[in-house]
């Protein structure tokens, strides 16, 4: 069922609505870059877009990393196919 055009969810207030600036992120988008709304606590911790850049890409190497050590063998694979 269509709500009506001037329903709006319960967290969301026309008074929020006057404190919006459109395009604000406009630049951002036509370079192609994502924009990524954070959470306080977490913009606190990582303050510029390099700080959030390098934590990403350093928890991207880990994850590399660490996929290949706990991947299981082939040798593991065919003895449990075997089993099944």
């Amino acid at each position: 069922m269509k709500k009506a055009k001037d329903d709006m969810r319960r967290e969301y207030k026309r008074s929020d609505f006057a404190k919006l600036e459109r395009g604000k992120f406009y630049a951002e988008v036509a370079k192609g870059t994502a924009v990524a709304l954070l959470e306080p606590p977490v913009a606190k911790a990582f303050p510029t877009s390099r700080a959030v850049n390098d934590a990403l890409s350093g928890l991207l190497e880990l994850t590399e990393k660490t996929s290949r050590i706990t991947r299981r063998s082939t040798r593991t694979r065919a003895r449990s196919a075997r089993a099944g």
